[in-house]
């Protein structure tokens, strides 16, 4: 079996890879138990791509409840080492607008409850990974190179504040993130980045603004179907850029 150039996990709204051929479907069981979806492997603009939709491919699972362990192992045990994460999310600060394209360098956790590491069962090595700077640096700076290659508009940068979901955040509650620091809010982004780093994965966070969050921006109510169409919008090129980012 050929070499997986990069596998790709989908967020809210996307839940195949467009422009993907000769797909193939694989079911992995996991030490952790079952990942949210079949595995689709195939090939993207001659590139070896693995996709897993995060939230299912009918989009069932909670952010809360994903298997974030189950995922991340299956995409290695099919031989997957570079990971590129479609995160879904709301902007905050004013560069992050909805339908813009971003790769955040850091991010704040606020979710609880989650299984966040490998070391939750008994006899499992303890492990202190270095995450000071949570995505892997070489992996943003070539998702960068890529984007400027393939014409893609993506910003530099931004801090992304995981919640726990599945509601969203009150407009207190944001203004309490953009205290902290946070340019991005969405609810999948930990423990998932946590994990890829303990299981030795590169990881690096494509966010995908759908729309303000509470209190930013015009601050209209936020619908599902905002959400969609500014995700389908904002997703028009991304399979030259994932082509172009596999070949880095």
């Amino acid at each position: 079996m050929s070499e997986i150039a990069l596998a790709v996990i989908g967020g809210t709204g996307v839940y195949r890879l467009a422009a993907l051929e000769d797909v193939q479907s694989r079911e992995v069981q996991t030490r952790f138990g079952a990942p949210s979806s079949p595995i689709r492997t195939g090939r993207l603009l001659g590139q070896r791509i693995a996709f897993l939709a995060r939230h299912g491919e009918g989009h069932s699972v909670p952010p809360h409840r994903i298997n974030y362990r189950a995922n991340l192992a299956a995409l290695k045990e099919i031989g997957a080492r570079r990971v590129l994460a479609l995160n879904t999310v709301g902007g905050i600060t004013e560069r992050f607008g909805p339908r813009v394209l971003a790769c955040p360098d850091q991010l704040i956790d606020y979710t609880w409850g989650r299984i966040s590491t490998l070391c939750e069962d008994p006899g499992e090595p303890v492990l202190h990974v270095d995450f000071g700077e949570p995505y892997t640096q070489l992996l943003r700076h070539k998702l960068l190179a890529a984007a400027r290659v393939t014409g893609a508009v993506v910003v530099d940068g931004g801090c992304y504040g995981a919640t726990q979901g599945p509601r969203l955040e009150t407009k207190a509650e944001i203004a309490r993130m953009r205290r902290d620091g946070c340019d991005l809010v969405g609810m999948t982004g930990m423990p998932e980045a946590g994990l890829a780093r303990e299981l030795g994965l590169d990881y690096v966070c494509l966010a995908i603004v759908a729309n303000w969050a509470a209190g930013c921006g015009d601050g209209e109510e936020i619908t599902m179907a905002e959400v969609l169409a500014n995700v389908d919008s904002a997703s028009t090129g991304l399979p030259e850029l994932v082509a172009e980012l596999a070949r880095g």
